[in-house]
């Protein structure tokens, strides 16, 4: 079997990506928190997903194979808490918005103080699911936190991947409880 090529995301990509991610995160208690309203759902988290690829496409940190079919969204070091921002502000309901803003804030808010490279969003489209597809787009942004001598962060609120992620060597350094469980996870330079 031959590995996928992995590209970085252009914003030609953006369509795909949405798409991808927010197939992958219906089930998702991020997402569900955020946007817990089915009928609404897709709406919202397409205009979420549009927001964080448009914030990071043109830094080059958008890894994807079928340019957006598995899709790892980085934030490089000294990224800037980028909420809210106008656009998204006019997208999400009201309620939603504020449901963003406290998530973001309590995920920040328990995040180093010292330089990382952040993998903030890790998903690929269920038609694919199983070909460890998610596991190569996030080598990508692995090797540039490596190539800066800096760890990489992560956060997850599903249970089941606490254990996915520390298989691929990564390690819980905090837990929230609010407004969801949360755990934040970190690799260290290998």
């Amino acid at each position: 079997m031959t590995a996928p090529e992995i590209t970085v995301a252009t914003p030609e990509d953006r369509g795909r990506v949405i798409t991808s991610l927010v197939a992958a995160f219906t089930k998702d208690p991020v997402l569900g928190y955020l946007f817990p309203d089915e009928a609404t759902y897709p709406q919202c988290a397409a205009a979420f997903f549009g927001h964080l690829f448009d914030k990071r496409v043109h830094k080059g940190t958008i890894w994807t194979i079928e340019r957006g079919a598995s899709v790892a969204i980085w934030d490089p070091p000294a990224a800037e808490n980028d909420w809210p921002d106008d656009i998204l502000v006019a997208q999400l309901p009201a309620d939603a918005l504020t449901r963003v803003r406290a998530y973001d804030e309590a995920v920040h808010a328990a995040l180093p103080a010292a330089p990382f490279w952040y993998l903030g969003v890790l998903g690929t489209h269920p038609d694919n699911a199983g070909r460890r597809w998610g596991h190569a787009v996030m080598r990508m942004g692995l090797h540039r936190a490596a190539a800066d001598g800096l760890p990489a962060i992560l956060e997850t609120s599903n249970p089941d991947n606490v254990e996915v992620y520390r298989r691929a060597g990564w390690e819980v350094v905090h837990a929230l409880t609010e407004p969801l469980p949360t755990w934040i996870m970190q690799q260290s330079i290998r």
